[in-house]
């Protein structure tokens, strides 16, 4: 008797055995090809962005969702969780860029005015699509419908904002402060303690404690992020290979891009002529929507149904799009090239940006339901 239950079950795991078998084959085939196509480098860096993209939304771990759970709920969790993971970046990347500077470079920008007022617009479209960078390529690749629809309008703000930067830039801005040295890494563990230190002070009861998938999320996020910088020799970013998808775009539509102050510039300009393949930053985002993909379709909840939204609040996803790559050009990166790259290899903007980005995040998190997009 026992005997046949067990002979009538195992067909019945099969069909979610085979499809998974299939998912996991499917990411070892793409990351050979990268790598027998454009090279073992570009290789790793898709199975970095796999990765991240598994770790993103296999752990739940992310910016917007987890800065809107501070400021409307006072729970800290997911914020720590953030800080948690640039400090072991920062630990270790210090000393490797200390030590490498002609190979391996950091997140590093000056604060001025466009970078500022950037930040501030970004934090508030990531709270209308909930979606930071890489959070709306982790929405768009586990099916979310709002993910789908705002990150074609971030790849083209992303462009259109490269293509304008010199003029903001011309705002005027302060030059590049980078901390470095045992110093400078004794002043960012300093400062991520003291923004851990308010978060729990801010916390409500009982909310104090870091689950143990985000210890976990934090780590792998933070050995991966340091595997890109060691293999791209650059640390995670997020915008730029948005920004290049849109200009390929406009190049394959008969726009001349070679009077743009930054995309005729000679670098910008051979990565338009070159590969996908061998954008480091481009890889590791396709890396980012196929590990969400591969994860929502492993758990068996790709098809998302679509949300009864008024027509006001696809609008304002389209505009929060836009407004997300726009301004993350003009403020030199998002969450992941700003907030936690910046600050992980010593850069002041960082700082800068977290600080004015966070602010327009609680301007976002209000308008919300004025736009439609939840019950007030």
């Amino acid at each position: 008797m026992v005997g046949n239950t067990l002979a009538a079950a195992r067909p019945a795991r099969w069909p979610a055995v085979l499809p998974r078998a299939g998912l996991v084959a499917a990411a070892l085939a793409a990351v050979l090809a990268v790598a027998a196509l454009a090279g073992l480098r570009y290789g790793l860096l898709l199975a970095i962005g796999l990765g991240f993209g598994m770790v993103l939304e296999g752990l739940r771990f992310g910016f917007a969702g987890p800065w809107r759970a501070m400021i409307l709920r006072r729970e800290p969790a997911g914020l720590l969780a953030q800080l948690l993971a640039i400090a072991l970046v920062a630990v270790a990347a210090f000393p490797l860029l200390a030590g490498n500077g002609a190979e391996l470079s950091g997140a590093h920008a000056p604060v001025g005015i466009a970078m500022l007022g950037g930040a501030f617009v970004f934090g508030v479209a990531m709270q209308v699509v909930l979606g930071c960078g890489s959070g709306t390529l982790v929405n768009a690749g586990s099916g979310n419908p709002v993910g789908l629809l705002a990150l074609p309008f971030f790849a083209i703000g992303s462009f259109a904002g490269a293509t304008h930067l010199s003029w903001w830039t011309g705002l005027g801005a302060a030059p590049v402060v980078v901390l470095a040295g045992a110093g400078g890494l004794a002043l960012t563990l300093a400062g991520l303690a003291a923004v851990a230190g308010w978060a729990l002070w801010r916390a409500a009861p009982g909310t104090r404690r870091l689950p143990r998938r985000l210890w976990l999320a934090a780590g792998l996020v933070a050995a991966l992020a340091l595997a890109n910088l060691v293999v791209a020799g650059q640390p995670w970013g997020v915008v730029y290979g948005l920004g290049l998808w849109a200009a390929k775009g406009a190049s394959l539509l008969g726009a001349d891009l070679a009077g743009s102050a930054f995309w005729g510039a000679p670098g910008h300009a051979e990565r338009l002529r070159a590969s996908l393949l061998t954008d480091v930053t481009s890889l590791t985002n396709l890396g980012i929507i196929a590990g969400a993909f591969g994860v929502a379709a492993w758990r068996g909840g790709l098809a998302q149904p679509l949300p009864r939204l008024p027509a006001r609040a696809w609008v304002a996803t389209v505009l929060a799009g836009l407004a997300l790559g726009y301004s993350s050009r003009l403020a030199f990166g998002c969450n992941v090239g700003a907030f936690f790259s910046g600050i992980s290899t010593g850069s002041l903007h960082g700082w800068a940006w977290f600080a004015m980005a966070f602010a327009g995040s609680i301007v976002g998190v209000r308008l919300r339901p004025f736009l439609g997009l939840e019950a007030r």
